[in-house]
């Protein structure tokens, strides 16, 4: 079973999204286990205090290295696994993307770190997190929404998560391109009718047309992904195809 803590200062924030569908779901399956904190807990003064002015001037507060650090070190001591990343949300952190859920959702024990004001201590940058993240290239007030983000992406891909394990295998992203076009009754909604292929009930042409739609849909939206990818030599040929159908 994974172990999913989360450092917050909004702890409430958490309740709803964990408390619902798939995540509260694997929950109930014994597939995760989590724990969301208030490290404000952890200060050591009697205001529990967790942010100062930082060194050298500038606008804002930055969060001190002393709660997160007793806090990071209290939670790995109860997890009792020598497996554990400790993930700060961040602007300034790794990109995220499809490649990295998976590979977390290998985990036996995540920390998140959510961070507010200004910024971070450094030094819990250099000696507590093991990865430093970003959800993308905008500022959020806070760390808890990235994490949130995050948590909903490892946890879906963890074993009987979800009713049909091979939902995540197909998603966009998981075999390096968007998912292909999905349609369901009625066959003819207003004069819009779903793609013949798709009724006859030939698996081998319909799995052809999926695989085709989902090259023809990541060349329109998103061609920077085929740059990452080895295409086969079939799949190079639809490319060509649908290439010289926009031309």
């Amino acid at each position: 079973m994974m172990k999913i803590d989360v450092l917050t200062l909004f702890p409430e924030m958490f309740s709803g999204v964990l408390g619902h569908s798939i995540l509260h779901k694997a929950a109930e399956k014994s597939a995760v286990q989590y724990n969301v904190v208030n490290f404000r807990d952890y200060a050591d003064n009697k205001h529990q205090t967790v942010d100062d002015y930082p060194y050298g001037g500038g606008a804002g507060m930055v969060l001190k290295p002393q709660p997160l650090f007793d806090a990071v070190a209290a939670l790995k001591e109860q997890a009792e696994s020598n497996r554990t990343r400790v993930i700060l949300l961040c602007p300034q952190g790794k990109r995220y993307d499809q490649k990295t859920a998976e590979e977390l959702a290998k985990e036996e024990h995540l920390i998140f770190v959510c961070g507010h004001y200004e910024g971070y201590d450094e030094r819990i940058r250099e000696h507590v997190v093991t990865d430093e993240i970003s959800i993308g290239d905008y500022v959020l007030t806070g760390g808890e929404l990235g994490a949130m983000v995050v948590i909903d992406s490892v946890v879906r891909l963890l074993p009987e998560v979800l009713g049909n394990q091979e939902s995540h295998m197909k998603d966009s992203f998981s075999t390096g391109l968007l998912e292909h076009p999905h349609y369901t009754r009625p066959s003819d909604f207003r004069g819009m009718k779903v793609p013949e292929v798709l009724l006859q009930g030939n698996h081998k042409l319909i799995e052809e047309w999926r695989n085709k739609e989902a090259l023809r849909r990541t060349y329109l939206r998103r061609p920077d992904l085929l740059e990452k990818i080895e295409l086969t030599k079939e799949q190079e040929k639809w490319l060509n195809e649908i290439k010289k159908e926009y031309e």
